[in-house]
């Protein structure tokens, strides 16, 4: 389970401003991000997605004339994903944790629901957290996976690779608005 100090991906326009905060300017950062050479680029996106066949074709396909095109290519990119890429993205996630100081049943309950999930599907339980405040992210974790553990396999697969875009976008445009001195 990613945890996730994410921005939310806005839905409709990727331009637009935080709901929380002033109007982000995604040009200075696309831009350093055009810049860089085609190693760091790559590295930028496995940081996105860990599958080398996404962040190789996403660094090659530079510059992105905007944050949306940077987004859709990203897309684009994710749909065309063989089932050894999205297993190579999987085998990247972060591990799940926790503050170290949440109850112990909180702990206990997240690694049973992920062991449970994983002897099922025989990958990492991955889940986009962008729409939901930080206290509530165990509670959606436990509630996706338990949701998610009634799905036949190749139901599962898509609900995956769909969540592993989500993410790849929301570590996007986290990326594109951090400061380019990073």
């Amino acid at each position: 389970m990613p945890v996730q100090p994410r921005r939310p991906v806005p839905a409709e326009d990727p331009g637009a401003p935080p709901a929380d905060g002033p109007p982000v300017d995604h040009a200075v950062g696309l831009a350093h991000f055009n810049s860089l050479p085609f190693a760091a680029a790559e590295a930028a996106f496995l940081e996105c997605c860990g599958s080398l066949r996404w962040a190789h074709r996403m660094a090659a396909h530079r510059p992105f004339p905007d944050l949306g095109s940077l987004l859709a290519a990203s897309d684009e990119a994710g749909y065309d994903l063989a089932p050894q890429d999205i297993a190579e993205a999987l085998a990247s996630e972060p591990a799940p944790c926790l503050h170290h100081d949440a109850p112990r049943a909180a702990h206990l309950a997240l690694r049973a629901a992920h062991a449970a999930y994983e002897s099922r599907f025989g990958h990492a339980f991955v889940i986009c957290l962008d729409a939901y405040q930080p206290a509530q992210h165990v509670d959606q974790v436990l509630a996706g996976i338990r949701a998610r553990l009634a799905h036949d396999p190749d139901e599962e697969r898509a609900v995956t690779a769909e969540e592993l875009r989500r993410l790849a976008r929301s570590r996007i445009v986290e990326l594109v608005v951090s400061d380019p001195a990073r």
